[in-house]
């Protein structure tokens, strides 16, 4: 017997499982199953209808360790049919999504999204382009690379300025610092840190911003190694903007000192008082002292298409790099935003050339891969959602939906302005306002944060609004972020009216600091 027969009789005894044994091909996409995707979508679709319609309040006011239980008897290693599954997937995260759509959430920065953007993301999502390399999405590079000269443009950052879509304003930000500190390590030592590393003295450099900026700015200096104290927090004027007499002394102390500045940092829209620094006398103190300046705009971008308020931005075309989040005022989903850089040459520090992937030769041969410009390498077509908005909506109407939410909060300020028991923080620039309860009762500051604290607690728990907490010099304030332009004064005075029943309520309820009390809840809702 040759090894031939053997070799024949061993697959006749011992056969493949078949295809069909181990997968269902009518799951795969492809031009073979368009009925299935399509009977399927339309079962998605029901459901996000029906559960959008039945959505009366922004919340189900589930507590965690609740909804937890439910999960319990999931079992992942079972399988059920699509109706049964999306049944499951209705009562685990439908009925206790958090919608941002619903005028009465007011907390974070997440936007209702436009229409035309949630097509694009049906679209992207079935076709799912990588938009790493242009063999992997031909159309989609040259679509991301047209927004991303698009957003130059309009912010006015000159012919040579390029950039890269990202996840959110923390990749950007960090993108950002990355070329800061390679910029500022080529400056003083002479080489970049791509290929050398960082130098010995790279312990002395030093970021400049201002005490109301994002975390992430200090997130993306543990990530490069230079840690959470290279961040020199800059004091902020009573507009909580940043002190431009206050950073030229920290600049001049950290000279002093023998550290070596390496960036400044502004932020036009901070994520608590939509603050705007003041951007052009920040350039200009940049320039004086050789420092990158970055412009933290993932809040303030709207403005770039404001039919009112663009001018607020100036002096932002003199930074160096720009962090713009679309799917904050631009009505985009989750996730759309874009890091910007004066100098594309710059991004040479994130670029690297494999041969399977990205080799020197395509780039010599003028091939647009995006992945020469990004720190990921798998990249979303999330561009796709953007460019379906402008082109079906046009950038004057969501620069009027942004505009809005600014005469929204002014508005608001005015009602909050006139409650006796509401402690106003600030005037709004932007749409958010931080506010207190105050009792008409004496009450110590421990007393008012436990207040305000519960206040909030006891509203998400009724899922009846959605507001935000923060705090200001260690004391706990509450927070409205207006970012839908279909929220109303009306909507806001309901739900000012749920914090004043539960500011009044507060101490009857003997656990309502540490565990809301349902009763106490239901009566407010009832009220």
């Amino acid at each position: 017997m040759n090894n031939e027969t053997v070799m024949l009789q061993t697959v006749k005894c011992c056969p493949e499982p078949s295809a069909s044994h181990l997968l269902n091909p009518d799951f795969i996409f492809n031009e073979r199953n368009l009925g299935h995707y399509q009977a399927s979508l339309l079962q998605g679709i029901a459901l996000i209808q029906k559960s959008v319609a039945a959505a009366n309040k922004p919340f189900s006011g589930i507590l965690p360790h609740e909804l937890a239980a439910q999960f319990r008897a999931v079992d992942l290693r079972q399988t059920c049919g699509l109706a049964e599954a999306l049944a499951e997937l209705e009562q685990l995260y439908l009925n206790h999504a958090v919608y941002f759509h619903h005028p009465q959430y007011v907390a974070h920065l997440n936007c209702p999204i436009a229409i035309p953007a949630i097509l694009a993301e049906l679209l992207l999502v079935s076709v799912n382009s990588s938009v790493d390399t242009w063999d992997q999405s031909a159309g989609g590079t040259l679509i991301e690379q047209k927004l991303l000269d698009w957003t130059t443009e309009i912010i006015g950052l000159g012919g040579q300025a390029d950039g890269i879509f990202t996840s959110g304003g923390t990749q950007s930000n960090l993108m950002a610092m990355l070329l800061a500190r390679d910029s500022c390590c080529a400056k003083n030592a002479g080489y970049s840190t791509k290929t050398h590393g960082l130098p010995v003295d790279f312990g002395k450099l030093r970021i400049f911003t201002s005490q109301a900026s994002h975390f992430s700015i200090q997130k993306a200096a543990a990530i490069l190694g230079l840690g959470y104290d290279a961040v020199v927090p800059v004091a902020c004027d009573r507009y909580f903007k940043m002190d431009v007499a206050a950073l030229a002394h920290e600049l001049d102390r950290a000279l002093a000192n023998g550290l070596i500045p390496m960036a400044v940092v502004a932020t036009a829209g901070t994520t608590d008082f939509g603050s705007i620094d003041p951007l052009p006398e920040l350039a200009q103190l940049c320039q004086v002292y050789g420092l990158w300046l970055h412009v933290d705009a993932a809040y303030g971008c709207g403005l770039l298409v404001s039919p009112k308020f663009r001018h607020w931005l100036a002096g932002i075309e003199c930074a160096d790099s720009v962090t713009v989040d679309y799917h904050k005022a631009f009505l985009q989903p989750v996730s759309c935003s874009a890091f910007l850089v004066k100098d594309k040459r710059h991004l040479a520090v994130v670029t690297h050339h494999a041969d399977y992937l990205n080799p020197l030769s395509q780039a010599n041969d003028g091939v647009p891969n995006l992945v020469n410009k990004s720190i990921q390498t798998t990249k979303r077509f999330d561009a796709l959602k953007l460019w379906l908005t402008l082109r079906v909506m046009g950038a004057a109407q969501l620069g009027a939906a942004f505009d809005a939410c600014i005469h929204l909060a002014k508005q608001a300020y005015l009602l909050l302005l006139s409650e006796p028991s509401i402690e106003t923080l600030h005037h709004p620039q932007l749409s958010t306002l931080v506010f207190r309860y105050r009792p008409a009762r004496q009450a110590d500051g421990a007393e008012l944060d436990k207040a305000n604290a519960a206040i909030r607690k006891a509203l998400f728990r009724s899922g009846e609004a959605v507001i935000a907490g923060t705090k200001v010099h260690g004391q706990q304030y509450l927070k409205f972020t207006l970012l839908n332009p279909l929220t109303t004064i009306q909507d806001l005075q309901a739900v000012l009216k749920l914090i004043l029943f539960y500011g009044r309520q507060y101490g009857h309820a003997d656990d309502l600091p540490n565990a809301v009390n349902d009763d106490f809840v239901k009566e407010a809702c009832d009220a």
